[in-house]
């Protein structure tokens, strides 16, 4: 579900580093939202609804379907 259907943009673990360098793990999720959306450059102009992250929306990836 929090997978970019674009680029595979997808949840990853790091560190959360405290002032006294306590290092405690947590998770960074990617900024994606459940659209429909038209690949650019597709030439049947197919039609998906799935999830996007927002970088692939602004660089002109894709094309929303309203």
């Amino acid at each position: 579900m929090r997978v970019c259907f674009v680029c595979d943009k997808h949840p990853r673990a790091t560190f959360s580093v405290s002032h006294a360098h306590n290092r405690t793990k947590r998770w960074v999720y990617p900024n994606v939202h459940k659209m429909r959306f038209v690949v650019v450059g597709d030439p049947k102009k197919k039609v998906h609804a799935a999830c996007v992250c927002t970088k692939c929306l602004k660089a002109g990836k894709i094309v929303k379907v309203i």
